[in-house]
């Protein structure tokens, strides 16, 4: 059995929090709220991926 990667699986869920929050804010009509959480949402999974290739060595 693998062990979980705690800090990527919360990383992970801030991204699907950010992307829930697109959401939201539509439903409100806030489109600074849309914007905020759709540069967050994907900063945040640029960042993972970022230390995603860091870990895995490959350039």
């Amino acid at each position: 059995m693998k062990k979980i990667n705690i800090p990527m699986l919360l990383l992970a869920m801030l991204v699907i929090a950010m992307f829930v929050g697109i959401g939201v804010a539509i439903s409100y009509g806030n489109i600074w709220l849309i914007f905020l959480f759709l540069v967050l949402g994907f900063a945040f999974m640029g960042f993972g991926l970022s230390i995603k290739r860091k870990r895995s060595g490959s350039h």
